[in-house]
Protein backbone atom coordinates (compact mmCIF):
# COMPACT_ATOMS: atom_id res chain seq x y z
CA UNK A 1 0.00 0.00 0.00
CA UNK A 2 2.76 2.56 0.44
CA UNK A 3 3.18 2.11 -3.13
CA UNK A 4 0.01 3.70 -4.11
CA UNK A 5 0.36 7.27 -3.78
CA UNK A 6 3.79 7.30 -5.08
CA UNK A 7 3.16 5.13 -8.68
CA UNK A 8 -0.58 6.86 -8.97
CA UNK A 9 1.33 10.80 -8.72
CA UNK A 10 3.49 10.16 -11.55
CA UNK A 11 0.90 8.39 -13.63
CA UNK A 12 1.25 10.96 -16.30
CA UNK A 13 5.08 10.23 -16.61
CA UNK A 14 6.42 10.22 -19.56
CA UNK A 15 8.36 7.60 -18.49
CA UNK A 16 5.50 5.88 -17.04
CA UNK A 17 5.38 2.23 -18.06
CA UNK A 18 2.02 0.05 -18.98
CA UNK A 19 2.59 -1.82 -16.22
CA UNK A 20 3.03 1.20 -13.80
CA UNK A 21 -0.36 2.72 -14.63
CA UNK A 22 -2.20 -1.32 -14.01
CA UNK A 23 -0.11 -0.98 -10.78
CA UNK A 24 -1.59 2.27 -9.65
CA UNK A 25 -4.65 1.57 -10.14
CA UNK A 26 -4.52 -2.30 -8.54
CA UNK A 27 -2.87 -0.02 -5.22
CA UNK A 28 -5.82 2.26 -5.23
CA UNK A 29 -8.55 -0.77 -5.77
CA UNK A 30 -6.91 -2.80 -2.68
CA UNK A 31 -6.65 0.72 -0.80
CA UNK A 32 -10.54 0.93 -1.07
CA UNK A 33 -11.10 -2.74 -0.27
CA UNK A 34 -8.61 -2.25 2.81
CA UNK A 35 -10.87 0.78 3.99
CA UNK A 36 -14.46 0.04 2.79
CA UNK A 37 -15.16 -3.26 1.53
CA UNK A 38 -13.37 -5.00 4.81
CA UNK A 39 -14.67 -3.18 7.09
CA UNK A 40 -18.23 -3.37 5.65
CA UNK A 41 -17.93 -7.44 5.17
CA UNK A 42 -16.75 -7.33 9.02
CA UNK A 43 -19.96 -5.83 10.30
CA UNK A 44 -22.37 -7.51 8.08
CA UNK A 45 -20.75 -11.25 8.92
CA UNK A 46 -20.59 -9.47 12.68
CA UNK A 47 -24.33 -8.39 12.62
CA UNK A 48 -25.14 -12.20 11.44
CA UNK A 49 -23.37 -14.08 13.58
CA UNK A 50 -25.06 -11.76 16.50
CA UNK A 51 -28.33 -12.44 15.21
CA UNK A 52 -27.57 -16.28 15.00
CA UNK A 53 -25.93 -16.36 18.72
CA UNK A 54 -28.91 -14.28 19.82
CA UNK A 55 -31.22 -16.75 18.46
CA UNK A 56 -29.54 -18.81 20.66
CA UNK A 57 -29.61 -17.90 23.58
CA UNK A 58 -33.35 -17.10 23.41
CA UNK A 59 -33.53 -20.92 22.46
CA UNK A 60 -31.77 -21.93 25.27
CA UNK A 61 -33.51 -19.31 27.92
CA UNK A 62 -36.77 -21.06 26.87
CA UNK A 63 -35.23 -24.79 26.72
CA UNK A 64 -32.89 -24.73 29.89
CA UNK A 65 -34.11 -24.55 33.54
CA UNK A 66 -32.15 -23.63 37.18
CA UNK A 67 -34.12 -26.56 39.34
CA UNK A 68 -33.08 -27.53 42.73
CA UNK A 69 -30.97 -30.31 44.03
CA UNK A 70 -29.86 -31.94 47.14
CA UNK A 71 -26.49 -33.42 47.62
CA UNK A 72 -27.24 -37.06 48.67
CA UNK A 73 -23.72 -38.56 49.30
CA UNK A 74 -20.10 -37.50 47.47
CA UNK A 75 -18.87 -39.36 44.64
CA UNK A 76 -15.36 -40.94 44.23
CA UNK A 77 -15.80 -41.76 41.12
CA UNK A 78 -18.06 -40.83 37.93
CA UNK A 79 -20.66 -44.19 37.47
CA UNK A 80 -20.23 -44.89 33.74
CA UNK A 81 -23.86 -44.77 33.27
CA UNK A 82 -23.87 -40.90 34.98
CA UNK A 83 -25.55 -38.57 33.00
CA UNK A 84 -23.90 -34.78 32.79
CA UNK A 85 -23.32 -32.28 29.86
CA UNK A 86 -19.89 -31.86 29.02
CA UNK A 87 -20.49 -28.35 28.64
CA UNK A 88 -22.03 -28.35 32.37
CA UNK A 89 -18.40 -30.53 33.83
CA UNK A 90 -16.29 -27.55 31.88
CA UNK A 91 -17.64 -24.47 33.90
CA UNK A 92 -16.88 -26.31 37.04
CA UNK A 93 -13.53 -27.66 36.49
CA UNK A 94 -12.10 -28.60 39.95
CA UNK A 95 -15.09 -29.43 41.51
CA UNK A 96 -15.63 -32.58 43.68
CA UNK A 97 -18.32 -35.23 42.00
CA UNK A 98 -21.40 -35.62 44.45
CA UNK A 99 -24.37 -37.87 44.00
CA UNK A 100 -27.66 -35.37 43.77
CA UNK A 101 -30.99 -35.51 43.15
CA UNK A 102 -33.25 -33.01 41.41
CA UNK A 103 -37.08 -32.39 40.09
CA UNK A 104 -37.19 -31.94 36.62
CA UNK A 105 -39.89 -29.15 35.56
CA UNK A 106 -42.04 -31.93 34.04
CA UNK A 107 -41.94 -33.91 37.54
CA UNK A 108 -40.06 -36.47 37.19
CA UNK A 109 -37.08 -37.29 39.55
CA UNK A 110 -33.63 -38.12 39.01
CA UNK A 111 -30.35 -38.71 40.53
CA UNK A 112 -26.92 -38.54 39.21
CA UNK A 113 -23.59 -37.25 39.89
CA UNK A 114 -22.65 -33.58 39.57
CA UNK A 115 -20.00 -31.15 40.37
CA UNK A 116 -20.39 -29.43 44.32
CA UNK A 117 -21.66 -26.76 44.25
CA UNK A 118 -19.71 -25.97 47.17
CA UNK A 119 -16.42 -27.66 49.18
CA UNK A 120 -16.50 -29.70 51.08
CA UNK A 121 -19.88 -31.29 50.19
CA UNK A 122 -22.20 -32.42 53.12
CA UNK A 123 -25.16 -34.75 52.67
CA UNK A 124 -28.64 -32.76 52.61
CA UNK A 125 -27.18 -29.43 51.18
CA UNK A 126 -29.08 -27.56 48.58
CA UNK A 127 -27.98 -26.11 45.06
CA UNK A 128 -29.32 -25.43 41.86
CA UNK A 129 -28.08 -27.23 38.48
CA UNK A 130 -29.25 -26.74 34.56
CA UNK A 131 -31.67 -28.93 33.11
CA UNK A 132 -33.71 -29.37 30.22
CA UNK A 133 -37.25 -29.81 30.22
CA UNK A 134 -37.05 -33.85 31.28
CA UNK A 135 -34.19 -33.31 33.79
CA UNK A 136 -30.93 -34.03 31.86
CA UNK A 137 -28.41 -31.65 32.65
CA UNK A 138 -27.20 -29.18 30.57
CA UNK A 139 -24.60 -26.37 30.51
CA UNK A 140 -25.69 -22.96 31.38
CA UNK A 141 -27.24 -20.87 28.80
CA UNK A 142 -25.40 -18.75 26.41
CA UNK A 143 -25.51 -14.58 28.23
CA UNK A 144 -26.73 -12.26 25.74
CA UNK A 145 -23.84 -10.21 26.44
CA UNK A 146 -21.08 -13.20 25.45
CA UNK A 147 -23.11 -13.73 22.42
CA UNK A 148 -22.32 -10.38 21.49
CA UNK A 149 -18.55 -10.70 22.48
CA UNK A 150 -18.24 -13.76 19.99
CA UNK A 151 -20.06 -11.96 17.09
CA UNK A 152 -17.86 -9.03 17.54
CA UNK A 153 -14.58 -11.20 17.50
CA UNK A 154 -16.38 -13.13 14.53
CA UNK A 155 -16.77 -9.78 12.50
CA UNK A 156 -13.25 -8.97 13.35
CA UNK A 157 -11.98 -11.95 12.09
CA UNK A 158 -13.69 -11.45 8.75
CA UNK A 159 -12.52 -8.06 8.26
CA UNK A 160 -8.98 -8.31 8.72
CA UNK A 161 -9.34 -11.98 6.65
CA UNK A 162 -10.83 -9.85 3.69
CA UNK A 163 -7.84 -7.35 4.06
CA UNK A 164 -5.53 -10.11 4.32
CA UNK A 165 -6.73 -11.62 1.06
CA UNK A 166 -6.81 -8.20 -0.39
CA UNK A 167 -3.44 -7.61 0.18
CA UNK A 168 -2.24 -11.16 -0.84
CA UNK A 169 -3.97 -10.41 -4.04
CA UNK A 170 -2.21 -7.01 -4.52
CA UNK A 171 1.03 -8.52 -3.68
CA UNK A 172 1.00 -11.61 -6.13
CA UNK A 173 -0.16 -9.02 -9.39
CA UNK A 174 2.16 -6.40 -8.28
CA UNK A 175 4.99 -9.81 -8.58
CA UNK A 176 3.89 -10.70 -11.65
CA UNK A 177 4.22 -7.17 -13.25
CA UNK A 178 7.72 -6.80 -12.02
CA UNK A 179 8.35 -10.32 -13.88
CA UNK A 180 6.93 -9.28 -16.87
CA UNK A 181 8.96 -5.53 -16.30
CA UNK A 182 12.11 -8.14 -15.70
CA UNK A 183 11.38 -10.00 -19.26
CA UNK A 184 10.76 -7.05 -21.49
CA UNK A 185 13.89 -5.58 -20.10
CA UNK A 186 16.04 -8.89 -20.80
CA UNK A 187 14.53 -8.17 -24.26
CA UNK A 188 15.49 -5.15 -24.59
CA UNK A 189 19.23 -5.38 -23.19
CA UNK A 190 19.41 -8.38 -25.80
CA UNK A 191 17.87 -6.76 -28.80
CA UNK A 192 20.62 -3.26 -28.29
CA UNK A 193 23.49 -5.79 -26.19
CA UNK A 194 25.63 -6.83 -29.51
CA UNK A 195 25.82 -3.27 -30.46
CA UNK A 196 26.22 -1.21 -27.63
CA UNK A 197 29.16 1.15 -27.41
CA UNK A 198 30.07 0.65 -30.43
CA UNK A 199 31.28 3.66 -33.61
CA UNK A 200 27.79 4.67 -35.31
CA UNK A 201 25.61 2.51 -33.78
CA UNK A 202 23.68 5.01 -32.13
CA UNK A 203 24.74 4.20 -28.31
Amino acid sequence: MRTAMGVWRWRHNPLRRPTDLIEAWVACAALICVLVVAPAIGWISGLRVDSTLQQAVHQQRQERYLVPAVVVRPAATAPAGAVADPAAQRQVPHRTPIVATWTAPDGSVHQGTVPAAEEPPRAGERFRVWTDTEGRLVGRPLDPSTAAVHAGVAGLAAALGTALLVETVRRIVVRRLMHRRYIRLDRAWAAVGPDWGRAGAGS
